[in-house]
């Protein structure tokens, strides 16, 4: 969901040398796996979008009404906006038949969506993020220090934090919006829209469209459309349409900004801050378990407290952690890239690109499985929403009867 980065010429596919930097076992993988990329990123996006709907219906409901759950139902917005917009690109990209024109494959229309899918795919993207961290401190002083939790981490301060990630992200992707720009050129085709055969092999890379933080070039557009021609085949000039790296960037040090503020800014950075969090929550656990031990048998009411604070910080920490997984990896690539220059970028960050996509969709999808497995209280609203009324009754006094207590298990 976000491009970055700089193009070159090369093979159409990211592979810029005879010898990958990466080495070649890259280079075949990423050409098996981008067979299968568009198939199963749709298949994940629809599930993911289902997901994040029920989410927002489950978590906006009065009695689910919380800070925590506020900040949960904001990344389920944003998680869901970048899937639903992921699908036409998917399509595009990597499901068009090899033999669809060039002519439309390179429209203007199509060409624009792409270059506006990468700007508008990384801001939201970097939305998830920013309300990814802010649940990470909201949960540590909720947990850490829970004298000043009330003040600081009222609803009122929480929708304003949710507010100013939607405002401030945006404005912090402004390098990568300026990095990029749509180039004209005139090919002659034939009558099906495409290349004729003696003029397929010179082609001209696309640049880099990446998508979630990842690259996944458009390159591999250039080399899906070419179609022959007969004898005599009447031939026609098109005006096709390219993402590039712009003339801004090409004269300007705006292509290492944007790489150090998607790199360093957008994703170690957070990165970093969610470990430092994670490890302090882990350590306030162990301690709550300590503190547990002890009101064994003579404090049930706080036992308890502690038991509906432990739960929801195990369900924070997997979201977290789940968080780390999939974007550190990419902050790393960035990184590199910055180091140890362009051809990096085209023989590694490119050829995982279509993988760190994959990745970023999957952790925008799954936080409704760690929902359901972790939380109670969203379990049970779940059912009275979507299930059976005699399903749902008969699961509440399954649980009644398991647990006398009732716990608000997202509530923080």
């Amino acid at each position: 969901m976000e491009r970055n980065g700089t193009s070159g010429a090369g093979d159409g596919n990211g592979h810029g040398s005879s010898s990958p930097y990466c080495g070649n076992l890259l280079v075949g993988l990423h050409d098996v796996y981008m067979l299968y990329h568009g198939y199963a990123s749709l298949l994940v996006c629809a599930f993911g979008s289902v997901a994040n709907v029920l989410n927002i219906a489950v978590l906006t409901r009065k009695e689910m009404v919380s800070p925590t759950n506020a900040i949960l139902t904001g990344l389920a917005v944003a998680d869901l906006l970048v899937m639903i917009e992921y699908v036409p690109f998917a399509y595009h990209m990597y499901l068009r038949p090899a033999d669809y024109p060039r002519a439309d494959r390179f429209s203007y229309n199509w060409s624009l969506f792409v270059l506006l899918h990468s700007d508008f795919s990384q801001a939201f993207h970097t939305i998830s993020i920013w309300l990814t961290v802010t649940l990470a401190v909201w949960r540590y002083v909720a947990v850490v220090h829970p004298q000043i939790n009330r003040i600081w981490c009222r609803m009122e301060t929480t929708l304003s934090a949710i507010a100013l990630g939607y405002v401030v992200c945006p404005i912090i992707c402004i390098p990568s919006y300026l990095s990029f720009n749509l180039f004209s050129r005139v090919e002659t085709l034939d009558s099906t829209g495409n290349r004729p055969a003696t003029a397929i092999g010179s082609t001209l890379a696309n640049g880099s469209i990446g998508t979630g933080g990842r690259t996944a070039t458009a390159a591999s557009q250039l080399t899906a459309g070419g179609g022959g021609s007969g004898d005599g085949e009447q031939l026609r000039n098109v005006t096709l349409y390219y993402v590039n790296v712009s003339d801004l960037a090409m004269s300007t040090c705006l292509a290492d900004i944007n790489f150090w503020v998607y790199s360093v800014v957008i994703k170690i950075i957070p990165c970093v801050a969610l470990t430092v969090l994670s490890l302090r929550l882990i350590c306030a656990l162990l301690e709550a378990k300590r503190r547990r031990a002890k009101l064994t048998g003579s404090g049930r009411k706080s036992a308890d407290k502690e038991r509906q604070t432990d739960r929801t910080t195990r369900m924070l920490l997997a979201v977290l952690m789940l968080f780390l997984i999939t974007e550190f990896p990419q902050g790393i690539l960035g990184l590199l890239t910055l180091l140890l220059g362009k051809r990096f970028f085209q023989d590694c960050y490119q050829n995982m690109g279509e993988v760190m996509d994959m990745l970023a969709l999957v952790n925008s999808a799954i936080n409704f499985i760690l929902y359901c497995v972790m939380s109670r209280q969203f379990r049970n609203t779940f059912s009275l929403l979507f299930l059976p009324s005699w399903i749902s009754k008969a699961e509440s006094q399954a649980q009644s009867h398991g647990n006398p207590t009732t716990t608000q298990v997202t509530q923080v």
